[in-house]
């Protein structure tokens, strides 16, 4: 006599149906020491909700013919996340995120502003999704498992930069000039490059990020700015001379 599902929450109110013969007048269903509340009856057929339990119970059915063999069902807790990394991603989709918490393993569906992913279970505590494209804007995402739902962990969605110029537009071949970036959708800065050579640098805003050109060769480069959204190259170039 199968069980379906063999598995739900911790703190109980799953639907669970019974499969088998002579299931008729069913008066008791058990998991374990605790009576659950039955909700259909068939001759091959019975369902009811599960109560709370904890860990791996004995499920039976008890009809005036007596009592059925015992069936495993797993209590799941409710999983639990932790982190979400990164926290932004831009609107075309396709950011892998990586969901840590608890409980994770068994996680089935995963939401992004409800629009359903795939996720890989890396582990009981760490599992990755590809995001979906979306509008700007912050969003939940949910991770579900048949013990119950996360809290949903916010994920936001940021619009391609835009850098419209920079001050001063020369330097040192030795570095350390201070450089003034504009912009637009600069607040998720992760990387700052002159030439192909990366910058310290600072957000001062969402359209506005000081950089230290670092040291190169005479000439001229171009300045990069990539965001959690994407990528934008400066207009013009920055001159490195004596």
């Amino acid at each position: 006599m199968p069980i379906s599902p063999s598995q739900g929450s911790t703190g109980g109110g799953s639907s669970v149906t019974f499969t088998g013969t002579n299931l008729g007048g069913a008066t008791e269903v058990h998991f374990g020491s605790n009576p659950a509340v039955i909700t259909a009856n068939t001759g091959t057929s019975v369902s009811a909700v599960a109560p709370a339990g904890a860990g791996v119970v004995a499920a039976t059915v008890t009809t005036l013919g007596g009592t059925s063999p015992p069936l495993p069902f797993y209590y799941v807790p409710p999983p639990v996340v932790l982190d979400l990394t990164p926290s932004s991603g831009g609107i075309a989709g396709g950011t892998t995120i990586t969901i840590t918490g608890q409980y994770l393993a068994a996680v089935t569906d995963v939401t992004v502003d409800g629009t359903t992913v795939t996720p890989t279970v890396v582990s009981d505590s760490v599992l990755t999704a590809v995001t979906p494209a979306h509008s700007p804007g912050p969003v939940a995402v949910v991770a579900t498992t048949q013990g119950g739902t996360a809290a949903p962990a916010e994920f936001e969605f940021v619009s391609a930069p835009t850098v419209t110029g920079f001050s001063p537009v020369t330097g040192l071949p030795a570095g350390g000039t201070l450089v003034s970036i504009t912009g637009t959708n600069l607040s998720t800065t992760t990387g700052v490059t002159f030439g192909g050579t990366s910058a310290t640098f600072a957000v001062l805003s969402g359209t506005q990020i000081a950089a230290i050109a670092p040291t190169h060769a005479l000439g001229a480069v171009s300045i990069v700015v990539t965001t959690t959204g994407g990528v934008a190259t400066a207009p013009g170039t920055f001159l490195y001379l004596l």
